[in-house]
């Protein structure tokens, strides 16, 4: 029951996150620039107030589709979702964050089975004319379907919920939500109540009345400190000692999380916050507290930048009322009924709990999924996001180790995370996907991995295989040979000497990808529109995949817009900051079928480790690389 709340508050959480620095920037414009902010009398300010409304009332929600759209149905989905969205706003003045919440993954979900029930069933050459019109139609449809049906819904949903709050409110019942809301939060479902449910509701509230004090329910950094400033007096060793350093990330840092592991400690401390939390909302209440905004990260930073003017008594006091109720109950607690625990115990149960909700895992053996039977181990499949660079190259390495190592009878293909099939017994696959993967395929062994090009989970599976074999397992049958592929003739060469570029100057992430799209637009390879399909796959996904080398290529939704198969190598000597990975060989791909995997594997011969990519790049010679990579040398 647990993981099916935390996966469905997840779920209303992630299309609200992605899009914070929009509610913030809306809140920032409205503390500032209407009649009654800050620099409300300033001479731009009524121009500058005129995007307040249309913000609210059509950007956020339409983002907010959009966001749920594509985390169900992909990019179609993301549009599919936004057009749905936009009839639901159509249907009524009021905010439709709810209606965005529903229309966006219904959309998605409806692209979505428009595509399985077509696929295989598109003549060839009518993909593009398909997509474009399923999402147009549909969406057309979804978009009246929320005028006459999900936006009157969602009116009476919101007049239902706006009427519960103020009944909370005008009852002086508001602050015993603190008893839902602090232990929640420990079970690691603090934003799915702060921005599922809290920042929809709270965000209609503050265009009313400039503020609205749902906001700070949830991200009050009070009852968390004063938890942290009572270990800091009644703890007792390693948790003392840490307490300050943690109380200072919680407060300034807002990450609430780090609290977390201190009261599973000692459960019954959960009443320390959970009382201060409920003074807290109670001097808000009394006082007139609140925030323009939602406040993410809930930090103190936050929430002063969130204070509307003449707000900053009353939300001070309800954070620090907080704070000493919290710190007053927890020392008490504390020192009648503490007992002495694990630290480290604790953090790993709430690494646990939080990876679960992610639907990831966390293993000493770094693998997920089912038990299966070393010995009977016959297809591995490596799993990416589009099933086209990370994952060939992945499987490349794997099929020249276990070829190294003389294990036969094992096929290792690649696939899409969202297409691994039903025969497979093992599936590698990104740690970040390892929880896609296991819902794909409930029957395999699932191997996390972060380094597609280098991980040293290839070895030790190998190892393993070899193990098993020497057991006196009886070895599964050998593959039938396969034919001697006939060297790329010079019509069919796939890597062209106009496209190999040396030394260039380092640019961003998408300047490489747009560089890369733009060369193969030129060549013929693709219809420009693939670029932005490159774009969105590193978007939703990064295409470094280790080693010092990335590869650009587009998303499954624009496989349509490849011409011909192709390959670009840039190589950048000083090396790209790729979202935290260096990045100096980087090498685009447009593949309409399997073409490519040759030119891929070689890459992987020569640049299988950073050392072996540097010393690549730092003596690249286009005519070596040209004859190595087509296989001509």
């Amino acid at each position: 029951m647990k993981e099916h709340v935390q996966k469905f508050g997840r779920f209303l959480s992630g299309m609200v996150m992605p899009n914070i620095g929009a509610f913030i920037a809306w809140g920032l414009i409205a503390a500032l620039f209407i009649p009654d902010g800050w620099l409300g009398k300033w001479g731009p300010a009524a121009t500058i107030n005129n995007m307040v409304g249309p913000m609210l009332s059509y950007l956020l929600p339409i983002l907010i589709g959009y966001t749920g759209g594509r985390a169900v149905g992909g990019q179609k989905g993301a549009v599919t979702g936004a057009l749905a969205t936009l009839g639901a706003i159509a249907s009524t003045e009021s905010t439709m964050f709810i209606g965005a919440m529903i229309c966006g993954p219904l959309g998605g979900w409806c692209i979505k089975k428009f595509d399985e029930k077509m696929e295989g069933h598109i003549p060839a050459g009518f993909e593009m004319v398909v997509n474009n019109f399923s999402v147009g139609i549909i969406g057309g449809i979804l978009a009246v379907l929320s005028i006459f049906v999900i936006g009157p819904a969602c009116v009476v949903i919101t007049n239902i919920l706006g009427s519960g709050v103020e009944f909370l409110v005008n009852h002086g019942l508001l602050p015993f939500t603190a008893v839902l809301v602090e232990p929640a939060k420990v079970l690691l479902l603090n934003n799915a109540i702060n921005h599922g449910v809290f920042t929809p509701i709270g965000t209609a509230q503050a265009l009313e009345a400039g503020k609205s004090i749902l906001f700070m329910i949830e991200s009050n950094p009070g009852p968390g400190l004063g938890l942290l400033l009572a270990y800091c007096v009644a703890g007792k060793g390693e948790t003392r000692s840490s307490a300050g350093a943690a109380a200072f990330i919680q407060f300034v840092g807002g990450i609430h999380e780090i609290y977390f592991p201190y009261v599973l400690m000692n459960p019954i401390v959960i009443l320390g916050p959970m009382i201060g939390n409920m003074a807290g909302i109670f001097t808000l209440s009394a006082l007139g507290g609140g925030l323009v905004a939602a406040a993410s990260p809930g930090s103190i930073i936050a929430e002063v930048l969130m204070t509307p003017p003449g707000g900053y008594m009353a939300n001070f006091a309800g954070i620090g009322i907080a704070a000493v109720v919290s710190f007053a109950i927890s020392v008490f607690l504390l020192k009648f009924f503490g007992k002495d625990a694990s630290l480290a115990e604790a953090q790993a149960q709430v690494a646990a709990s939080k990876a679960a909700s992610k639907g990831q895992s966390v293993s000493a053996e770094s693998t997920t999924g089912a038990s299966v039977d070393i010995h009977s181990v016959k297809k591995i499949v490596f799993a990416c996001d589009a099933g086209m660079g990370s994952s060939a190259m992945g499987a490349t390495m794997l099929r020249n180790k276990l070829k190294d190592a003389g294990i036969t009878g094992i096929e290792v293909i690649h696939h899409p995370v969202s297409e691994i099939p039903g025969d497979c017994q093992i599936v590698v696959t990104h740690h970040e996907l390892s929880g896609r993967a296991a819902q794909r395929a409930p029957q395999a062994r699932i191997i996390p991995i972060h380094n597609f090009m280098g991980a040293p989970e290839y070895d030790a599976l190998v190892e393993e295989l070899l193990e098993a074999r020497k057991g006196g397992a009886t070895p599964a049958p050998a593959a039938p040979a396969e034919a001697p592929k006939e060297e790329v003739p010079a019509a069919g060469i796939l890597l062209e000497r106009k496209n190999i570029v040396l030394n260039c100057a380092p640019v961003t992430p998408e300047e490489a990808i747009r560089a890369c799209g733009k060369r193969m637009v030129e060549s013929g390879y693709v219809d420009e529109a693939y670029i932005q399909g490159m774009l969105d796959r590193e978007a939703s996904f990064s295409v470094a995949i280790g080693s010092h080398v990335a590869i650009p290529h587009g998303t499954n939704d624009v496989k349509p817009l490849i011409k011909r198969t192709g390959v670009v190598v840039m190589t950048y000597p000083e090396g790209i900051d790729w979202n935290g990975d260096k990045v100096k060989l980087v090498v685009g791909i447009a593949a309409k079928g399997e073409e490519h995997l040759e030119v891929l594997g070689r890459i992987v011969a020569i640049a299988s480790t950073d050392d072996d990519t540097d010393k690549l790049v730092a003596s690249a010679d286009p005519e070596k690389l040209y004859q190595n990579l087509n296989g001509l040398a």
